[in-house]
């Protein structure tokens, strides 16, 4: 494992050789605009972990209680 410290945060990276569709890596960089397929395949990592919080968040929609308004949600949302 390789650290490495970048002006927000220390980012682990971990090397390893995986087989992927070498088209599938193509359209993701295309899509993404990324230069290379590192960068094509952290974002692809980064959208997916990303679907996934939010498949979470939804589950639990209807199932917990709000004592509020759509109004008084959306100034708490502005106050921040």
């Amino acid at each position: 494992m390789v650290y490495y410290i970048s002006p927000r945060k220390v980012i682990s990276v971990v090397r390893m050789t995986i087989t992927i569709d070498e088209r599938l890596v193509t359209e993701v960089k295309r899509l993404s605009g990324a230069r290379s397929k590192r960068a094509a395949i952290e974002a692809a990592l980064e959208a997916y972990a990303r679907r996934l919080r939010q498949r979470r968040v939804l589950e639990h929609m209807g199932k917990i209680p709000m004592a509020l308004t759509q109004t008084e949600l959306r100034r708490w949302r502005e106050g921040r």
